[in-house]
């Protein structure tokens, strides 16, 4: 097959990367739709956005809307090509006659069409949907808006939507799920934010244990601390066997799970569980809101990391964005349990100064040893 020829070869430069085969699938359609006009009617729902190249999306455009002429014309008659060409010429100027006559000669077989074309919305498909997954990471980590949490759940919706609409196209298979290997995902960031918001919702946990048995929304996965989240599972636990809880009894069930074991002081343990501010619903819908923001991010990332691996089909593509967005709807449910239960924010009472805590840092936590600002 000869080697393919940009529309803008006069502004081809050496060091620009080769082709990626959609291109050579997008040359063998139109090669196909030039020599043969009337396999238009063949190709399905195809339209011109769908094709990675600009001047290709240009020239089938043009394809569409020229009246295609007769078979035995078309055979002794290149008129219809060069209107073809003077159509898509305001949309990609860099188009020459020549390189649509070598659009024809390397397509491999015009009766192939209906693969070329199904190929091209595949990869048209992929870019989509790595468009939509950008999106939902960048709205998941925008500190602007002003809802962050209803933004990017609408958001993810429409990543949904996208991905029913994708399933009606491309027919399943065996082996539908991604073989793509993800990396192990990075640790949380734990913000000087988040960690206060964490440590005053355990401190008026402990102060307010009646009101633990309506925060069920609240998992150990949402914190970004592990000595936080170990701290929660002792209140829960407390709480759930009917037990007493305050910073004494909290400290000795920190003992029991070993969150003394590695040196943390136990003055500098239970006065974290020692300031309450505010209620628990307020600081535990914070936390969960936070979470579920990182949640949103990491599956907008897996998402991404599909779509970048070329070896996947749309069907895989599909089927692993699924399970992806699966993952966040647990913890969504549990963020409008916490939503429809947590008192107004009118009535929440406004958090205050924190008091320095108490106590040298535990090794393990350095970030728990701060003075809340």
């Amino acid at each position: 097959m000869p080697h393919p020829i940009d529309p803008y070869e006069d502004d081809y430069l050496d060091d620009l990367p080769p082709p990626q085969p959609v291109y050579y699938a997008e040359q063998a359609l139109l090669g196909a739709l030039l020599l043969a006009p009337h396999r238009l009617a063949d190709v399905g729902a195809l339209e011109a956005d769908h094709f990675s190249n600009h001047a290709h999306g240009a020239l089938f455009a043009a394809i569409r809307t020229e009246l295609p002429p007769a078979p035995e014309t078309h055979r002794t008659d290149t008129s219809w090509l060069h209107t073809v060409l003077d159509s898509a010429r305001p949309e990609a100027p860099g188009l020459s006659a020549s390189y649509l006559h070598t659009l024809i000669q390397v397509c491999p077989w015009p009766q192939h069409a209906v693969s070329y074309a199904r190929m091209i919305r595949g990869d048209h498909a992929r870019r989509m949907l790595c468009m939509h997954a950008e999106r939902l990471a960048q709205t998941a980590t925008d500190a602007t808006l002003p809802n962050p949490a209803a933004t990017t759940l609408a958001q993810a919706d429409t990543l949904g939507r996208f991905l029913e609409e994708l399933s009606g196209q491309f027919a399943p298979h065996p082996g539908s799920l991604p073989r793509t290997t993800l990396t192990e995902a990075p640790p949380r960031n734990s913000s000087e934010e988040a960690l206060d918001e964490e440590q005053l919702l355990l401190a008026t946990a402990t102060a307010h244990p009646a009101e633990l048995k309506d925060m069920r929304w609240l998992m150990p996965e949402d914190f970004t601390l592990p000595l936080y989240a170990a701290l929660w599972q002792c209140l829960t636990s407390l709480a759930h066997r009917g037990d007493p809880v305050d910073p004494v009894t909290v400290l000795w069930e920190a003992q029991h799970r070993s969150l003394l074991a590695d040196g943390t002081a136990p003055s500098h343990l239970m006065s974290l569980i020692s300031t309450p501010v505010g209620s628990p619903e307020y600081w535990g819908e914070k936390v969960v809101q936070r979470a579920l923001l990182a949640r949103a991010h990491a599956v907008a990332t897996r998402i991404t990391t599909y779509t970048e691996d070329p070896a996947n089909t749309p069907h895989q593509l599909i089927t692993g964005s699924r399970r992806a967005l699966a993952d966040l709807t647990a913890v969504r449910t549990r963020w409008q349990r916490a939503t429809a239960t947590t008192p107004s924010t009118a009535t929440r009472t406004p958090r205050a100064p924190a008091i320095p805590r108490a106590g040298p840092p535990p090794r393990t936590a350095p970030p728990a040893a701060r003075t809340l600002r």
